[in-house]
C-alpha cells in the first residue's frame, strides 16, 4: 500500500491510525532518508498506542521503552542507525524478549533485525530530495509505502488507514 502524507501533521497521523492495526508482538521497520518522518511516524504510532513519555529520537540511547498508560502493549522504539552489525550487535538490547508483549519499531532497521520474526511490517518513507536532504523542508509531502510480510499480515484491515492512497 502507497500513501501520500502532505505534511508532519499529517505523518504523526498517520501514525495514529496505524496504531489501530499494531498488536503485541508486531515487528516494524521504518526506512528513509535523515528527516525523512521515521520519528514523527513513530511519535503517532506512539498516541495511537496510548503509551507514556514523549516518543523523541532515541539516536543516542539506542533504544526507549514507552509502557502503555492503559491496556494494550508497550512501544519499544530503537534507532538502529548507529548500530553497523546485524542482529548480532543488538542482543544487548533484548529485542526478542521485549517483542512477544509490545510493538517494536526499529528506525534504520533495514538489514538488520529481520531475523527477529517471520512476520513484519516494512515502512518506506520517501521524500523529493532534489538537493541537500538536511535542508529539505519537513512540509514537503512524502510517499509511505507499507509491506506486510508474512502470515501476520495476511488478514490485515488497510482500510483502517485513513489518507490518500496511491
Amino acid at each position: 500500500m502507497r500513501i501520500t502524507v502532505a505534511d508532519p501533521e499529517a505523518m504523526r497521523e498517520l501514525g495514529r491510525a496505524l496504531a489501530r492495526l499494531l498488536r503485541p508482538g508486531d515487528l516494524v521497520l521504518l526506512s528513509g532518508e535523515l528527516g525523512a518522518g521515521k520519528t514523527t511516524l513513530t511519535r503517532g504510532l506512539g498516541e495511537g498506542l496510548g503509551v507514556r513519555g514523549a516518543v523523541t529520537s532515541p539516536t543516542f540511547v539506542i533504544a526507549r521503552v514507552h509502557p502503555p498508560l492503559a491496556a494494550g502493549p508497550a512501544l519499544v522504539h530503537v534507532d538502529a542507525y548507529r548500530l553497523g552489525g546485524g542482529l548480532d550487535q543488538m542482543e544487548d538490547l533484548d529485542l526478542d524478549v521485549s517483542l512477544p508483549e509490545s510493538v517494536v519499531v526499529v528506525e534504520w532497521g533495514e538489514g538488520r533485525v529481520e531475523e527477529l520474526s517471520d512476520s513484519r511490517l516494512e515502512v518506506r518513507i520517501e521524500r523529493a530530495l532534489g538537493g541537500d536532504a538536511l535542508a529539505a523542508d519537513d512540509a514537503d509531502p512524502r510517499t509511505v509505502t507499507l509491506t506486510g510480510l508474512g502470515e501476520r499480515w495476511n488478514d490485515a484491515d488497510w482500510g483502517l488507514l485513513a489518507g490518500d492512497a496511491v
